[in-house]
């Protein structure tokens, strides 16, 4: 997922130069190494030893194809695993080389870049995969996060796994999994179902495809269809507690938590927030809603909708009989349109 630049404050406990000279910047001034007595270091993942310095596997980077994930704002998100991974690596993969120049000018990574982006993925793959087939060691990154979420590199993986050519993962940040974990909502069940279509129309019919699904649903959402696409969602799945979380990892990152109805509202009113956009809609009611609050969606739905209309809508998020809500908005509103 693309984002912008972050607050770089929390990661200055983090020194390129100090990296590259096997430091610990964490280390107080004056503090001395543990002795002889100390306890051994712990072995981790790979081969590498965590001790009171660095953490460095024994062993050389494999070749194949090495999928890192990256700070999706915070740079002190960057794992030990992740910055080992790119600086052993021949040549790495990015989505915009700009973006990806600034993060490892920060680490002290000196790595040739190859642009591999929608735009010339279909082009690149094959000079990608004759690499990995002489045996080259090849990072792939996205602007932020985990890549091949919302990008083209699953194809890349996919070509390169069909030929038995060795891929791995160094994991890392997701702003998918971080606004779940922020939103409130349950996490056992989800779908992350990438960026909804940027029409109503499509919206609507995908939205559809997911109506009865028994699991939370989190989606990437530009800022500029914010407000018409949580309002598609309340008319779609109803009005199922939802959050919008933008800017995570960053200086002003928020967490705004609400019925759908209400967070559309919000940013009516409001305007685009700005920065990258999560949306996390709760899974449906389990039981059917209580009186008020069918009062208080048919009181929403007739500003908009015609009696008849808003009836059937509500209807079919709640599975109540089309009629009874029908009499109901009659005797709540006795001169909505027919």
């Amino acid at each position: 997922m693309r984002r912008s630049g972050g607050n770089t404050s929390a990661a200055r406990a983090v020194s390129a130069k100090d990296e590259r000279a096997g430091r610990d910047p964490n280390r107080r001034a004056g503090a001395s190494k543990p002795g002889p007595a100390a306890a051994a270091p712990t072995a981790l993942p790979g081969g590498g030893a965590d001790d009171d310095r660095d953490w460095t596997p024994a062993h050389a980077l494999a070749p194949g194809l090495h999928v890192v994930a990256t700070p999706i704002g915070n740079l002190g998100d960057i794992t030990l695993r992740a910055l080992w991974v790119l600086r052993g690596a021949d040549r790495i993969l990015c989505e915009d080389m700009r973006v990806t120049a600034r993060l490892f000018a920060r680490f002290g990574i000196d790595k040739p870049l190859l642009p591999y982006h929608d735009h010339n993925a279909d082009r690149a793959r094959p000079g990608i995969l004759a690499m990995l087939r002489a045996g080259e060691r090849l990072a792939l990154v996205s602007d932020a996060g985990t890549p091949l979420v919302s990008d083209p590199g699953f194809k890349l993986v996919r070509a390169a796994l069909a030929e038995g050519l060795p891929v791995t993962m160094a994991p890392g940040p997701s702003a998918a999994i971080a606004a779940l974990v922020l939103s409130g909502l349950p996490p056992d069940r989800f779908l992350f179902v990438g960026f909804l279509p940027p029409r109503s129309a499509a919206r609507r019919r995908a939205l559809s495809a997911w109506r009865n699904l028994d699991a939370t649903l989190v989606c990437y959402e530009s800022p500029a269809r914010l407000a018409a696409s949580l309002a598609d969602m309340a008319d779609v799945l109803g009005d199922r507690p939802a959050a919008v979380a933008r800017e995570l990892t960053k200086r002003y990152e928020e967490v705004r938590r609400d019925g759908l109805t209400a967070l559309a509202a919000h940013y009516r009113q409001e305007g685009a927030p700005r920065g990258e956009v999560v949306v996390v809609v709760g899974p449906p009611e389990e039981s059917a809603p209580d009186d008020a609050t069918i009062d208080r969606r048919l009181d929403e739905l007739l500003s908009r909708l015609s009696l008849r209309d808003a009836a059937a809508l509500l209807a079919e998020q709640t599975g109540i009989a089309r009629n009874v809500l029908y009499r109901r908005a009659l005797a709540l509103q006795p001169g909505a349109r027919k």
